[in-house]
């Protein structure tokens, strides 16, 4: 689940996603400021203008511009706030230290600003009052004289217009805003959806094809569709593909040659090797006859025809596995009897300490078998320190074998190269570097393993076969 979120699909459909909402966001919310200014700036136009034309055409004697002219009347200033009072409104009065309230809003309701703005000229200001939003118009009273010139008249007015309507109305446009948004926002991650797929599509492809080619199926190709970049993509996929191929088929090639090479080379030096074999042990009864330096040059040949010997019968066996010719004859053997058959084969019984129940039997290649011992315990003798200990035992999944030395151990640096065919980690013996790669292929060939651990001291290695 992890991975929907984390992968290229998942990062295309959220940022598509981020998108549109920004656009969304960003064009519903640029649209209701446009739209409210434009309605409270036309509401506030229109209350201008009535508060204007009703006041210009108001004909009631309103102030003393004369001495001896008496104040307007509370009927005169009730008309007048009838007058200007809009839409479930208000009108506050005031003439000189008089003070006119209407209903719920008195001069308390006015800020002071917008009160020293009206002695002068006309103001306006919407203020939120009781959790509701009001447009405050305040303005000066004029009186017009016969000669058309404008006379104070101390008074001041003072308007509340309620923006109810207007606030409704653009209660009511923010759902229709907010429904294109969330079309626009369904309709972009659909869209995102079906772009990543067009997108991601040949990438799958790739990586499907990539895993083929992996998995050694080097004819892979895949069709390349268009001009773009993915199709170009697409058309050095396939070009690497055949590159590939033949490079690999050239290296096969060789590699076959190789181990039919060494195959051929092995088996042909058998023939000599058995002469010279003949010839060795003639000379080995003779040796014990000969002066000191030619039965020391004797017994040097008979050394190196033993180790040239082993040596053709190790890559005769290696290539038998490479050629993948190699085969099980299981039957059921007595395991401690194996082990101590193979130790005494190689005279090495005086040299090994076996702790192996002498009831265990388990099914396995007997000739295989005595081969992995052999090898293993070879090793622990010639590289190792004794004692050499060998221990079996019998576990629920099958047969585990342990061969342990004391001796100073493989150096950390050359344990996971030891089953490496001719490597010797680090020592010049007389073995040729193979004999635990046959040993460790011997185990695979049964569906078992291998495997090295380091001691204190010396150095285990630990066999497991799996039941028939």
């Amino acid at each position: 689940m992890k991975r929907a979120y984390t992968g290229l699909r998942g990062r295309l459909v959220i940022t598509f996603t981020l998108i549109a909402v920004a656009a969304s966001a960003l064009v519903a919310g640029i649209g209701y400021e446009l739209v409210k200014h434009r309605v409270i700036d036309l509401a506030e136009q229109v209350a201008v203008r009535d508060v204007r034309g009703t006041l210009e055409g108001t004909r009631v004697p309103i102030g003393a511009l004369w001495p001896g002219d008496s104040p307007p009347t509370d009927a005169q200033i009730s008309t007048l706030q009838k007058s200007l009072r809009m839409r479930d409104g208000g009108v506050v009065v005031r003439y000189e230290s008089y003070l006119y309230p209407d209903g719920d809003f008195s001069m308390n309701d006015v800020p002071a600003d917008l009160d020293a703005g009206a002695a002068r000229r006309m103001v306006t200001k919407r203020q939120v009052i009781d959790g509701k939003m009001w447009l405050l118009i305040g303005t000066p009273v004029w009186r017009i004289e016969p000669i058309h010139i404008a006379q104070p008249t101390g008074m001041s007015v003072f308007v509340f217009v309620p923006l109810t309507a207007e606030e409704q109305l653009l209660t009511d446009l923010r759902q229709p805003l907010a429904a294109a948004g969330a079309i626009m926002l369904v309709i972009a991650l659909a869209l995102a959806l079906v772009l990543a797929r067009r997108v991601l599509l040949p990438v799958r492809q790739l990586g499907s094809a990539a895993r083929a080619l992996g998995a050694g199926h080097l004819d892979t190709r895949l069709p390349v569709h268009g001009h773009d970049e993915l199709a170009e993509l697409t058309a050095t996929f396939n070009e690497t593909a055949v590159a590939l191929e033949s490079s690999v088929s050239e290296l096969r090639s060789l590699e076959a040659m190789s181990r039919r090479f060494v195959a051929d080379v092995s088996h042909e030096l058998r023939t000599p090797l058995t002469a010279m074999t003949a010839v060795a042990d003639m000379l080995s009864e003779e040796a014990e006859r000969l002066p000191q330096e030619p039965a020391t040059a004797v017994r040097l040949v008979l050394r190196e025809i033993g180790r040239l010997r082993t040596l053709v019968e190790q890559l005769i066996e290696t290539s038998r596995f490479d050629s993948g010719t190699a085969t099980l004859h299981v039957d059921t053997v007595n395991v401690a009897d194996a082990v101590r058959d193979c130790l005494e084969l190689r005279g090495w019984s005086d040299q090994v300490r076996v702790n192996v129940p002498q009831g265990l039997a388990f099914s396995v290649d007997p000739l295989r078998f005595d081969v992995i011992l052999a090898n293993l315990v070879g090793n622990a003798l010639r590289h190792g320190e004794r004692p050499v200990v060998v221990t079996a035992r019998s576990t629920p999944n099958g047969l585990e074998v342990k061969v342990r030395d004391h001796g100073k151990g493989i150096p950390p640096a050359d344990l996971e190269h030891v089953f490496n065919r001719f490597y010797k980690a680090g020592v010049r013996g007389d073995g040729s570097g193979l004999g635990l790669s046959i040993a460790r292929a011997n185990a695979h060939l049964h569906g078992g393993t291998i495997s090295v651990r380091p001691q204190d001291p010396g150095t285990l290695f630990t066999l497991w076969l799996p039941s028939a």
